[in-house]
């Protein structure tokens, strides 16, 4: 399996699960809703931030020169893509069900505004979480060199 698809269906699969959850949550316990939202979206950039993290770090520990390193670029833009028109289409599909309170958007809202949504906040905090986890590298590099 690509590694961007195993992200895509990780992450995305983490959205329509926040989502899912969020839904739950707001129909028990309406007036705790502003903190219910903000817990998911630390819940969904800290995974992001993470899985980046170790993306980068384990590239430049593979590859120490940085211009040689693997694209993680690409692939994290086509696994946030792919995460957010898919958790747009399934949370719209299980918005269909009974018992399911996903906000009753539309098709057209879940695959354009809400993916975009999704889309950002994979791709940047990933590549965030890659610069951190590469400059993190770098510098156990340097300290070990330095020992040597």
């Amino acid at each position: 399996m690509n590694a961007w698809v195993l992200r895509a269906i990780v992450l995305g699969a983490l959205v329509v699960l926040l989502r899912a959850v969020l839904g739950f949550a707001m129909v028990y316990w309406p007036t705790h809703g502003a903190w219910m939202r903000v817990l998911a979206l630390i819940v969904l950039v800290a995974a992001n931030l993470y899985w980046g993290f170790l993306d980068g770090r384990k590239d430049r520990t593979a590859q120490p020169d940085p211009e040689r390193g693997t694209d993680l670029t690409l692939r994290w833009l086509k696994a946030a893509v792919v995460a957010g028109v898919g958790s747009g289409l399934v949370a719209w599909l299980l918005d269909w069900l009974p018992n399911f309170d996903l906000g009753d958007n539309g098709l057209l809202f879940e695959l354009t505004a809400a993916a975009a949504f999704i889309v950002l906040l994979i791709f940047i905090f990933a590549l965030i979480g890659i610069g951190i986890g590469r400059a993190l590298a770098d510098r156990a590099a340097a300290k070990q060199a330095a020992r040597v």
